[in-house]
């Protein structure tokens, strides 16, 4: 039985394994302390907080942060609302993304280039704030939940994403399925969507990402509506209640007198690890497919 050979290494190579290893470690811990320390105050007691010096662990363990936080009303409702507009809103969206993506690759469809050129300018031409919401308000929907789905319907960004996987496919597969006598439908739900899983993956993951951390809007167009309201626009009125001169609603009165008992850094960093916490649990289920998914096109044959 022969022996494995084993390479003779000097002493250049094991500097190199050395300093790199060392720098992959700088490169991690430098990742990784800005998450840890947001998490380490936001456990932190916030008397304690304001002292500073906490690193990756807490020094005064409490849930007293989130506890003041969940007890804020009016969070349950905009958490609901915040998740049916994730859902139905990248769901909606993936579903236009692709279908439109679909027709702009059929090389017999004889607007492709038209609506293609269309779709690019929007990427770079907008009519501003005050048009758009004097567009939303003649089609009535300001205090409507469609205002939070129907705008996002078309990304021109996500389209081509999915219409550069699509023109990567061989076309003799769609005209395989003509001549066994597919309909158009028939050819982009059974062959082609499959396929798609990837580039699906990765605008899935943009809208979803937009959808959830989108509070603006809400500000812009339901601010005035309790029951359509979103978990991030009311963490936003939480932090503006714990900032000096923050206003405080009379019938809030007690959670309001609580949430100033609080130091502002400890509730801002409980924020942040609530708002980001649903994206980085959903996140590895969809890496996989993420980096194909932003790939594609790049290089062509």
């Amino acid at each position: 039985m022969n022996k494995p050979i084993r390479m003779r290494r000097d002493v250049s190579d094991v500097l190199l394994d050395v300093f790199i290893y060392t720098f992959l470690f700088a490169v991690t811990v430098g990742t990784l302390y800005p998450f840890l320390n947001v998490l380490a105050i936001s456990f932190n007691e916030s008397v304690d907080t304001v002292r500073g010096g906490i690193t990756i662990f807490p020094r005064s363990l409490t849930l007293e942060n989130y506890r003041l936080i969940f007890s804020y009303p009016g969070l349950l409702t905009g958490l609901k609302i915040s998740i049916l507009r994730t859902v139905i809103g990248t769901a909606l969206g993936v579903g236009s993304a692709a279908m439109l993506a679909y027709v702009l690759s059929r090389v017999d469809f004889q607007a492709r280039r038209f609506l293609s050129t269309y779709l690019a300018l929007t990427m770079y031409v907008s009519g501003g704030m005050i048009p758009v919401y004097i567009l939303f308000r003649d089609l009535n929907l300001l205090g409507t939940f469609e205002v939070y789905v129907l705008p996002g319907l078309v990304s021109a960004f996500n389209v081509f994403i999915v219409r550069s996987f699509i023109d990567g496919l061989p076309f003799e597969m769609q005209e395989s399925a003509m001549i066994d006598g597919a309909s158009d439908f028939r050819i982009f739900w059974r062959i082609i969507l499959p396929l798609l899983k990837p580039s699906l993956a990765t605008i899935a993951l943009f809208l979803a990402v937009g959808q959830w951390n989108s509070w603006f809007d809400t500000y812009l167009y339901n601010g005035s509506e309790p029951s359509l309201t979103t978990l991030q626009f009311e963490l936003m009125k939480v932090l503006q209640t714990t900032q000096p001169g923050g206003g405080t609603n009379p019938n809030d009165r007690n959670v309001t007198e609580q949430l100033l008992r609080v130091s502002p850094e400890s509730v801002k960093m409980a924020i942040t690890v609530v708002v980001t916490m649903p994206i980085l649990v959903v996140y590895p289920f969809l890496q996989r497919y993420f980096v194909k998914g932003m790939t594609l096109g790049a290089v062509k044959s």
